[in-house]
């Protein structure tokens, strides 16, 4: 169904088709845009820059800045317009819109560009712009150079129209507008700047529902399962979600596992611990936990010990839930159902189902397999808990001593309740998921786990923090952290970002990589030592700045840390690698001698 909406103003200049953009988007629903400054996209800015409604951040440099649009954009839930130049500029987008495209983040791109007879030759700031991000937007427009014909002006308006709505539509991701401009770009001193006339095409939200032959299909399907096993990729947090996969677990008896980036959260009964107990698990073992059926929520998964054992021990029957069906995700190699659905209704409807089920039936039904089978995964959880812990209070023999992960370890037990987490990708995430989060704690986990890069992890965070009052805290290794400087080029940097910089002067997960580890070139070609601090980044942003080495420090200086201030504040924590290698030998050495004496 379709909602026509006209706006009408005053003026029609030349360029007033692309300065009605700016309206377009707003009564789209879009009020943020991140803007890269340059000549040829003027018209672009001048009409968002002018634009009473819209709000609009400069980032000089382009990649920084579209991932600065994917931090705002997964923070609001709202799509992000991004605007740059022409020529290589456009280019500095592509990290970023691969990640959200995996990500599924909607963002509008919106590139100017010379007009296409000025292609190959020799004009500068020129080049295909057409397509230019191939498959990794979910669509691509080419608006004209020329608007005189009402039938241009008619076509712009459908295109931006499809192209906002598009964004937003499941799987939500980013969507491209090159648009061609001619001289001249900007308006004289005494000429009028106005908005309109805008067309506004409305699309009514649906949600796809199950026949009610499916549903009872699914119903036996599950009633027929002896050992179900719920696993949940990236999500954002919900608590709605969270509630019912609790119910699912303690009153159906279902193991319900999970990772940080999940926003899963420590809370006795979700299994929060499976990149370790996974590990090298014996036969016996994983037969035993191996699921009759398999449910799967969300996108990607972090560990790939869980990935592991769910492909070596496929379950019988496995249901993924999205809301449509655009690919088939069969990242387990063993899906036998695609439930076009949204999770949360799915589930709850499921649990509805269920519960009125075990009504009719009495309370004295047998579930005592299912029972079981949770006891066996939670059994487990709580073990590698207990491992892990042990691991963390002595790295090396030595109490208190700072590393990595002992530091990761004291920030997750004191982060402020309520807030945001960003974990940048590498170590931090996987430290962060080894201690995890506690239920009580109500934190909000994001983490750029589409195509899990590093170059944007310090953009990402500062755009979620513009986008919020909350605090946003960026847990972040040194080599992501100076590749990502130019996130806090573009003062002001929001005063709720706290960033934590775990500097080990190198790229330590490839001390920890069985391959990397054992080459002689490790220190050169895998680790790049740099030996740089981020005291003068901290002074040139003007962000607070502090640095420890040592835990007793670290201890006293997070409280301060996490106090409200008038600026962004950066902790920076200084440690040994070969120290943070020997703690993960110990742990992994830990894990075989665990699995040798039986689980």
């Amino acid at each position: 169904m379709f909602v026509v909406r006209t706006f009408f103003y005053l003026l029609m200049p030349v360029l007033q088709p692309i300065v009605n953009i700016a309206e377009l988007l707003y009564q789209k629903g879009i009020t943020d845009v991140v803007i890269s400054p340059g000549s040829r996209s003027a018209p672009l800015t001048l009409a968002v820059a002018r634009h009473p409604r819209l709000r609009a951040r400069v980032m000089a440099d382009e990649r920084s800045a579209c991932f600065v649009a994917l931090g705002m954009a997964r923070q609001s839930g709202k799509p992000v317009a991004v605007i740059c130049t022409s020529g290589s500029a456009v280019y500095n987008l592509a990290p970023a819109v691969a990640e959200a495209f995996f990500g599924q983040t909607p963002l509008l791109l919106l590139t100017a560009d010379r007009p296409h007879e000025w292609l190959y030759q020799q004009d500068g700031q020129t080049i295909n712009q057409v397509e230019l991000f191939g498959s990794h937007v979910k669509r691509s427009y080419d608006l004209p150079a020329d608007y005189t014909h009402p039938d241009a002006r008619w076509f712009i308006e459908r295109s931006m129209n499809e192209a906002i709505t598009l964004s937003q539509l499941y799987p939500a991701g980013p969507v491209h507008v090159n648009i061609p401009l001619r001289e001249p770009f900007y308006p004289t001193p005494d000429e009028p700047f106005s908005y309109g006339p805008v067309r506004v095409i409305d699309v009514c939200a649906s949600q796809p529902t199950l026949a009610p032959e499916t549903w009872h299909t699914l119903l036996g399907e599950w009633e027929h399962s002896e050992r179900t096993l719920i696993a949940v990729g990236q999500l954002p947090r919900n608590p709605a979600l969270l509630a019912v996969l609790r119910k699912l677990s303690e009153e159906t008896g279902i193991p319900i596992v999970g990772e940080i980036v999940s926003n899963i959260t420590k809370n006795g009964s979700f299994i929060t611990r499976t990149d370790t107990f996974l590990s090298g698990v014996d036969e016996q073992t994983a037969q035993s936990l191996r699921p009759d059926l398999l449910l799967t929520i969300g996108n990607s998964f972090l560990t790939r010990n869980l990935k592991t054992f769910l492909r070596q021990y496929p379950a019988h029957r496995h249901w993924h839930i999205q809301p449509s069906i655009d690919h088939i995700n069969d990242s387990f190699q063993s899906l036998t159902t695609l439930i076009p659905a949204e999770p949360l209704a799915f589930l709850e409807k499921l649990f509805a189902d269920l519960d009125y089920q075990r009504f009719l039936q009495g309370d004295d039904d047998d579930d005592s397999d299912s029972q079981a089978f949770l006891e066996r995964w939670q059994t487990l959880d709580r073990q590698a808990a207990r491992l892990t812990e042990k691991t963390w209070l002595q790295p090396t023999g030595q109490p208190d001593q700072l590393t990595d992960w002992s530091a990761v370890q004291l920030i997750m037990e004191r982060l402020p309740e309520n807030s945001v987490l960003h974990l940048a990708n590498s170590m931090p995430v996987r430290y962060a998921n080894l201690c995890g989060l506690s239920e009580q704690q109500q934190i909000s986990v994001s983490a750029n786990r589409g195509v899990s890069g590093i170059d944007g992890c310090l953009s990402t965070a500062v755009g979620a923090a513009l986008m919020t009052d909350q605090l946003v805290t960026l847990l972040i290794g040194d080599v992501a952290f100076f590749y990502d400087r130019n996130a806090l080029w573009s003062a002001p940097v929001p005063p709720n970002l706290r960033i934590i910089l775990l500097n080990n002067d190198g790229g330590h997960i490839f001390r920890i990589i069985d391959g990397p580890s054992r080459q002689p070139e490790l220190e050169t070609y895998f680790e790049t030592p740099h030996g740089y601090t981020a005291k003068r980044t901290a002074e040139d942003a003007h962000v607070t700045y502090a640095v420890c080495d040592s835990l007793e420090e670290l201890g006293a200086l997070l409280p301060d840390f996490f106090q409200p201030g008038n600026t962004a504040k950066l902790l920076e924590i200084t440690t040994d690698k070969r120290a943070n290698q020997d703690q993960f030998l110990a742990y992994k050495a830990q894990i075989k001698k665990f699995q040798n004496n039986g689980m």
